[in-house]
Formats: structure tokens, C-alpha cells, sequence
């Protein structure tokens, strides 16, 4: 029988959900665009078996995609598994094989040395294809279409690297996806790898440089002529895992860097800029851009540890009023002969976090960006636990031009995940179309899709579409316009 532990990581709204399912024309209040012809896919992580030693944390969860498919006024569901290795490994098992997060010292002698990527961090989608990534892992490509899981992708045996971001960039000139892998000669490694992959699927650029440590490089920023990283000491090691401790611990000591990696072939070394600065923790990237020497770089940045979860390695208890975000402007000028940064500006005095831009504009400076905020003035009960671990209860929005924001609450036992933009078409000026995002009814163990006009979100959804089932905490996701994924309307439609 499976028993899942006791705790708030699996019971409550957390309680596992492990349901695939087919669902046409969700019910809903408001109207949904009859234009909006697409498809908005987002991923959970959702343990196919209990743990192997008991409690783990959320970001161990096996991938489930789901897909919200928007045609003639109407949404259509499907939600599936990535079949990762692990996955078919397990489900043959009919039990949990592989261990802790991030520690392979704990699987199952059966399974040393197999890919332990769960997939279940972002649902990406290009060049036709449902990227289900996680960044321990090359990424596992799926049919978007289907939703059936065609395996990891190694582009033709080009990819050296171990590892695939899970935050790639589309290149809005060349159309390339840009990506990273980190620990990409194993774990712990200070390698990381730059790639660039055409609409096509080929790996067209396949780049090795060194970072100043390990640590988890969850996300990055682009611009035209380069890559931008930062390093911020969310650290690991084996002894870590050897000793039992978490994959990763926060070490308040270490200094911030930022990478300015130029995006050309033959890429060495010394042709990197590494900025430096006093300690903070960020993870999301916003975006940047260049200004003339300038290089400009958005994040949500607090002064000390955000995840209670990968705790302080010296011992210092974790300090939530340290650990609040502000989106935070960093400026470093490829013009001074020094490492120190030009400029950090804060934005905005919003907690915010999970950043959204109209992604056209990527690597461009975008004057609009929505969120994820924790207004901890509003009213709050969260029954059965907050899905995310954090009580994320509003949506936000910034004009970077005029300064505004805008925000809507989703009520006292609501919680938000990840918003992502849609464009109202390929040539609309940015910010014109809409929001979708996924409300936690912590109250009803369920969930709602909220679509808003994305420029007027304080006017609340223009249409709230009623899931069945209950969504578990996710983390990212992103659209697809149907005709670009081999989506039809479905004939009994």
C-alpha cells in the first residue's frame, strides 16, 4: 500500500495527486477570448511512489505535465507524466528506487549511475516540441500534442554536457534557444556549459567556461551579444550529502558575482567579466539588457536566504524578514577597469517573486512585468497548508516606464502560482493579451485557471475556469499558439 509520510510536504493541499486525466470543455465563469487559440502548459512535481526515506522535500516530486487548451471560447485539459528514467525505473519497481533530493548516495544500488532528473521544474516549448526540464538532467523532450514522452534529448550525441537549464531564453533576433548547464562535468563541478539550439532542434553552439563556485545556478538572463549569470552561494558538496545534510546550504560569506559571457564561438575563460558584490541571495531573473557599455540585470533580491529548506551552513536559524524579495536592478559597465557593480537599484518595495515579461522582449529593455507578491497585510487562512510554502496571495504588475503597479488579491484562503503572458498576437505591442495562472482553493482542495487582460488585472479574471481536480504546487510553465504545436480543435468540439 502506499503510504506517504506525515507531514506538510504530503498531506493537506501538498497531498499527493498522481492523476492523469482528459477533461474537455472546462466549466467556467467570465468568457474566455474567443481568440485565444493555444495552449498554456505548466508542471508539478508529484511523487509517483512515497519516498524512499520518508519525508523529502516538494522539489522532488516526479514531473506531471499539465495542459490548458484554449479554442473557440472553450479549455480543454490533459494532464501527464514525464516519463523520465526514474520514472519508468520506478513505476516497473512499483516503488520509490531513487533517494533524497540531489543525492544519488542514497538510491538503490539498482539504480546507480541512471539519470535521476524528475522533469518537473518547467514546461517549455519550442521548435514543436514540450521540453520537460529539470536542471540535474539533460531535458526530456514530450509530443505536445499526445503529451507522450519521447525521451532525453542529446541532440545526436553533440550535447557533451550532463546538464540542461531549466530556464531557457528564446533569442527574439535569431529565434535560438539559449541554455545552460551547470555541474555539467558532475555534480559539484564548477563547469558549465552555454548552448545554443536552432528551430530546427540542432545544437549550434556548445561552449565550456568555469564559474568562481559551485552553486545552484537556477537561472540566467540574455542579451544580444551576451549571457549573463549570476552566482549566488546557494552551495553544495559531497560532504554535504555524505554527512546527510541537504544538496544545498546558503553560506552568508560568500560574495555575489555576475558573469558577462559574450555569446560567440570559441568562448575562453578570460574572455568573461566577473562583477562582484557583497553578499545577497536571488534566484529568478526578470530580464536584462545593454545600454551602451552598460549591461542591466532584474532579479528579485533578498538580503539573506529565501528556501527555509536549504538551510544556513554555518547554523544561523533562518530569518524570514531577511529573507523578503524586491525586484532589484543590478548595472555593471564593461567600460570600468574595476569588478565592482556600476549600480543596484531597487525597484520596488513589493515582495515579489517569480518574475513574468512579455517574452518577445527578451534581452530588451521591457517596460512591463508581472509577479507573484506576498502581501502579508491582507487577510490570511490557509487551510491545509499553503501549496507553495509560501504564502503568495497576489498578482502583481510594474510599468518599469511610468513606475505604477497594480495588484489583485485572490482572497483569504487563496494562494497564486506562476502567471505567465500571452501575447493577443505575433505583432500586438507588449504587454497587450493576457495572464493565465493556476489559484490554490485552499479551502475546496481545488483549483481554478484565472485568465486576466494582462494590462488591467486589478479588475480581477476576465474569466475563471474550474478544474476538477486539484493542482499541486507548480513552478513554471509556458503558451504555445495551437499551430505551432500540431494542436486541432478536438472533434467531438
Amino acid at each position: 500500500m502506499a503510504q506517504f509520510p506525515d507531514t506538510p510536504n504530503y498531506t493537506g493541499f501538498n497531498t499527493p495527486s498522481r492523476i492523469e486525466a482528459d477533461i474537455a470543455n472546462l466549466q467556467h465563469t467570465g468568457e474566455i477570448p474567443p481568440e485565444l487559440d493555444g495552449a498554456f502548459f505548466r508542471v508539478q512535481p508529484d511523487p509517483q511512489f512515497p519516498p524512499r526515506l520518508g519525508d523529502d522535500i516538494s522539489f522532488n516530486g516526479d514531473g506531471m505535465i499539465t495542459r490548458f487548451h484554449f479554442h473557440d471560447g472553450q479549455c480543454d485539459f490533459r494532464q501527464r507524466w514525464a516519463q523520465t528514467d526514474k520514472w519508468k525505473l520506478e513505476n516497473e519497481a512499483g516503488k520509490a528506487l531513487f533517494g533524497a533530493y540531489r543525492n544519488p548516495l542514497t538510491d538503490d544500488e539498482s539504480v546507480k549511475g541512471k539519470i535521476r532528473g524528475t522533469a518537473n521544474t518547467n514546461a517549455w516549448l519550442y521548435g514543436g516540441k514540450l521540453w520537460a526540464l529539470k536542471e540535474d538532467s539533460p531535458a526530456l523532450v514530450m509530443d505536445p500534442a499526445t503529451m507522450e514522452t519521447v525521451g532525453y534529448e542529446k541532440f545526436g550525441g553533440k550535447m557533451t554536457g550532463e546538464t540542461f537549464t531549466a530556464h531557457p531564453k528564446l533569442d527574439p533576433d535569431s529565434g535560438n534557444m539559449v541554455a545552460i548547464g551547470y555541474a555539467a562535468s558532475g555534480m559539484h563541478t564548477d563547469d558549465v556549459t552555454y548552448y545554443e539550439i536552432s528551430p530546427e532542434g540542432e545544437l549550434v553552439r556548445e561552449e565550456w567556461f568555469k564559474v568562481p563556485y559551485y552553486c545552484m545556478m537556477h537561472d540566467f538572463a540574455i542579451t544580444p551579444d551576451y549571457l549573463v549569470l549570476h552566482i549566488v552561494p546557494s552551495i553544495g558538496s559531497w560532504e554535504q550529502l555524505e554527512e546527510g545534510k541537504p544538496a544545498f546550504m546558503f553560506d552568508t560569506t560568500k560574495p555575489v558575482y555576475l558573469g558577462i559571457i559574450p555569446r560567440r564561438e570559441g568562448l575562453k575563460n578570460d574572455d568573461i567579466r566577473w562583477f562582484k558584490r557583497d553578499n545577497c541571495f536571488a534566484s529568478h531573473t526578470m530580464n536584462a539588457w545593454q545600454d551602451g557599455t552598460k549591461i542591466h540585470f532584474v532579479t528579485p533580491e533578498s538580503k539573506n536566504n529565501f528556501f527555509p529548506f536549504f538551510p544556513d551552513i554555518h547554523g544561523a536559524p533562518f530569518n524570514p524578514q531577511e529573507s523578503v524579495t524586491h525586484l532589484t536592478e543590478w548595472v555593471v559597465d564593461l567600460s570600468s577597469n574595476g569588478d565592482e557593480f556600476a549600480e543596484i537599484n531597487r525597484l520596488s518595495d513589493t515582495f515579489s517573486e517569480f518574475p513574468r515579461i512579455d517574452d518577445r522582449f527578451t534581452g530588451r529593455k521591457n517596460r512591463y512585468t508581472w509577479g507573484l507578491e506576498i502581501d502579508m497585510a491582507r487577510p490570511l487562512n490557509l487551510p491545509g497548508g499553503s501549496a507553495s510554502g509560501a504564502p503568495m496571495n497576489c498578482l502583481f504588475l510594474k510599468d518599469m516606464e511610468t513606475g505604477k503597479e497594480q495588484h489583485w488579491w485572490a482572497g483569504e484562503t487563496s494562494t497564486l502560482q506562476e502567471p505567465c503572458f500571452i501575447p493577443r498576437s505575433k505583432d500586438a505591442p507588449e504587454g497587450d493579451g493576457w495572464i493565465v495562472m493556476v489559484c490554490n482553493r485552499l479551502a475546496e482542495h481545488r483549483s481554478d485557471l484565472l485568465v486576466f487582460d494582462a494590462l488591467d488585472i486589478e479588475k480581477g479574471p476576465v474569466a475563471t475556469i474550474n478544474v476538477p481536480i486539484r493542482l499541486r504546487f507548480g513552478l513554471h510553465g509556458n503558451f504555445a499558439r495551437s499551430q505551432d504545436i500540431g494542436l486541432k480543435v478536438p472533434e467531438a468540439a
